[in-house]
């Protein structure tokens, strides 16, 4: 948890979900990384690898997505999880940004109906259905033009220009490219080249998040955590 919140935002932070907050910056003079030639292959999945990265959760975000759209809102993660007993997690929000609770309710009850039709999982799992949190991921292009302006780390596949990890202050998009300031100056990577992103938390990332959620008129009472469903148990 980021240091430095006072006892009432911080007592917020612990249930509020994250949202879209748009900054407005424009940050074009950058240097583009240098493409790796091991990279010049074209994806055959039209899905980014950071909603759905291996293909058991490509398969699954393939009939849940439209459930969730249907419903209104966006899948923004999903990923099955080994253990004792599986959990599939997802991740949803408005297209706007945030969700509460009864929603996130609303979605794990539709989603379980259509699992136990379309019955992918072999054995008895756990369905997690959550928002994506504050510190969330970043999984979809227009992930890195709401949340321009605030801290993020990004990974990426393989090296480009002798590095994987980039820590900055991101700075929009440019066509394909998320751009990221970090020490060195402005670096544009390509979308298709990230393995992981995710939102740095911090204080100011904490107050303007919770200051968003009280414009958009967010019950603070309904902010959720996760919801859990279990799945059909093996016959």
């Amino acid at each position: 948890m980021a240091k430095g919140l006072a006892d009432s935002e911080r007592a917020q932070y612990m249930s509020v979900n994250s949202g879209v907050l748009a900054s407005v910056g424009t940050h074009r003079n950058y240097q583009r990384a240098a493409r790796p030639f091991f990279l010049f292959l074209e994806h055959s999945t039209p899905m980014s690898d950071l909603i759905a990265k291996a293909a058991m959760d490509r398969r699954l975000a393939e009939i849940v997505t439209p459930v969730i759209e249907d419903l209104g809102f966006e899948l923004v993660r999903i990923r099955l999880m080994s253990g004792k007993t599986p959990t599939l997690q997802i991740m949803a929000e408005r297209p706007e940004g945030g969700i509460e609770v009864d929603e996130c309710a609303e979605i794990s009850t539709a989603i379980s109906a259509t699992l136990d039709v379309e019955d992918p999982i072999l054995d008895a799992y756990t369905l997690e259905v959550s928002s994506p949190g504050i510190d969330r991921p970043l999984t979809r292009l227009k992930d890195f033009e709401t949340f321009e302006g605030y801290e993020a780390k990004i990974e990426t596949s393989d090296m480009i220009d002798g590095r994987k990890r980039f820590k900055g202050v991101l700075a929009g998009v440019e066509d394909d490219e998320v751009l990221i300031n970090i020490d060195e100056g402005t670096v544009g990577l390509k979308f298709d080249w990230l393995a992981d992103a995710k939102l740095v938390l911090t204080d100011e990332l904490i107050k303007e998040m919770l200051k968003a959620r009280k414009a958009q008129g967010f019950d603070e009472n309904k902010f959720d955590d996760v919801i859990e469903a279990e799945g059909p148990e093996e016959e």
